[in-house]
């Protein structure tokens, strides 16, 4: 292989492109090169650029070159699982655009074009599992955006913009190293527990604190007469399980 280069992939035709065009469920033309060991953006693909959806998720992609800017008409772009480091600002031209996944990439803050912004009509756009230390707070103008997921990132923070979308449903921050989840929460402990104990004579005590005592003596003496209600276990008393040298041919159960 020449030093400096990738690898080349797997070379896509035009009759194959064509051949990966699939109608689906909504309607929609959908293009699937999904795990197709593509490395870099067929030309071929833009006579193909009316389609409404567009999958090259699980490819060897570099690079998503400008000439993307070309499929107007797509509504779904799945790019998740490549080797993007950086998406190009024609991607802001995609105005249609509802459903962008850039999951499990190689995406860093610089990476991220501030045409992003441009995409006011994007409902879900996933940027988990890359390598992001900051979010951009103009991601809070996305104001359609239901789902954004965000996990398995170096975020510290996440914009106040970004939170308060109105119509975000979904955010996913899971596995960043934000200050919230920098500790554990301990663990509730549902029995009460006292560090100190201290005796006392009945007539040391005060006629309410004395009243409060006998009543919480008497809720206890209630529960030590409670006696367990037979079991709603079912009972099979005449089966027996194999013994260790049964075949695995034979009934896991055997009636005596």
């Amino acid at each position: 292989m020449p030093k400096g280069k990738g690898p080349q992939g797997k070379r896509i035709t035009l009759k194959v492109a064509k051949n990966a065009v699939r109608v689906a469920f909504n309607g929609r033309r959908r293009l699937d090169l999904s795990k197709m060991g593509i490395a870099t953006f067929p030309k071929c693909l833009l006579e193909l650029a009316d389609v409404e959806e567009l999958d090259l998720s699980r490819n060897m992609l570099r690079k998503i070159p400008n000439i993307i800017e070309k499929f107007q008409n797509l509504m779904w772009l799945d790019l998740h699982s490549n080797q993007l480091d950086e998406l190009p600002a024609a991607i802001g031209t995609l105005k249609n655009l509802t459903y962008l996944n850039l999951c499990n990439n190689k995406l860093t803050t610089k990476g991220l074009p501030e045409e992003l912004t441009l995409l006011r009509n994007l409902r879900t756009l996933n940027l988990g599992l890359n390598c992001l230390e900051t979010i951009p707070t103009t991601l809070g103008t996305l104001r359609e955006l239901i789902e954004l997921g965000l996990f398995d990132n170096s975020l510290t923070l996440i914009p106040k913009s970004v939170k308060k979308l109105p119509k975000l449903e979904r955010l996913n921050v899971k596995r960043n190293p934000l200050p919230e989840f920098a500790k554990e929460e301990e663990p509730i402990d549902t029995v009460k527990r006292i560090e100190s104990l201290y005796v006392v004579e009945k007539k040391d005590l005060c006629n309410s604190c004395l009243e409060m005592c006998q009543g919480e003596r008497d809720e206890l003496h209630k529960l030590e007469d409670v006696t367990p209600g037979p079991s709603n276990r079912p009972s099979f008393p005449s089966l027996t399980t194999p013994n260790s040298t049964a075949m695995d041919n034979q009934e896991e159960w055997r009636i005596k």
